[in-house]
């Protein structure tokens, strides 16, 4: 009897062990309480790179002033009530060509020094009383999710998002998503791909210096053995793969206790 007992404790006992690792596997930001998010402190600066799409728009007390400056379609102005705005494609070498302006260097700026920059060459063009207004604006900020929650390509019409913020807009991982080991593709301004590497079970991830995406970054979640199990032996053989190793478990047990 004390025998029986023993075996039936003992299983309970790997039933428990294997749910607690299974709530591991599945739950973020687990020692988040014990962190020093002091550093933790900061906000995303994006700086303008090759290949970005810019919305640069020219504003003045006196519309027929900026009017030269701003680009529509059908070579419509604001005062056709035209808001199709045509965006500036920045070169590779980081330049984009604006309106009697000529050619500008943008890349590596953000976007409040391209304003700044453009304010500060309008001002031979105006009259002195002019202080005109330069919206700059990247319709090009894109992230790519891939992978055990989906495909997805995310438009961030405010250029802020972060890594938490892109999970869950591509509906959270699936329970086959490895969160340990997410991947990040980043590709830097002379093209050179960069990876990094996420943990999304550690709170750690608030201090991550990769936290916030940048344009163009790609997301990869990996799928995990047992997915890869699954799609390669199907599901009907992986229940019998289950059911035999448990079958096997079970009578190895009974084995012992008749002896």
């Amino acid at each position: 009897m004390k025998k029986i007992l023993f075996s039936v404790v003992a299983v309970a006992i790997l039933f428990f062990m294997e749910g607690c690792q299974s709530m591991r596997n599945f739950t973020y930001f687990q020692d988040i309480d014990s962190l020093n998010l002091a550093s933790s402190k900061g906000l995303p600066e994006t700086k303008i790179m090759p290949n970005d799409e810019l919305t640069i728009i020219v504003k003045t007390s006196n519309p027929e002033a900026s009017e030269p400056f701003n680009l529509f379609s059908n070579g419509q102005s604001f005062n056709n009530g035209n808001n199709n705005i045509t965006g500036y494609l920045v070169d590779n070498d980081g330049t984009i060509n604006f309106p009697v302006l000529g050619r500008i260097h943008v890349g590596g700026m953000t976007r409040p020094q391209v304003e700044d920059t453009i304010a500060v060459m309008l001002k031979p063009y105006l009259s002195a009383k002019e202080k005109p207004v330069v919206i700059c604006r990247l319709k090009s900020f894109r992230v790519t999710m891939i992978g055990e929650l989906g495909s997805k390509v995310l438009d961030v019409p405010d250029e802020k998002i972060n890594i938490v913020e892109a999970i869950a807009q591509s509906g959270d991982l699936s329970m086959y998503g490895k969160r340990t080991n997410i991947l990040l593709v980043r590709e830097d301004s002379t093209g050179q791909k960069h990876i990094h590497r996420y943990d999304m079970t550690k709170g750690q991830i608030f201090n991550d210096p990769y936290y916030y995406l940048k344009q163009n970054d790609i997301v990869y979640v990996q799928p995990t053995k047992q997915k890869t199990v699954q799609s390669s032996t199907g599901q009907w053989t992986t229940l019998w793969i289950t059911v035999l190793g448990w079958a096997t478990t079970v009578a190895s047990l009974v084995l012992t206790i008749l002896k």
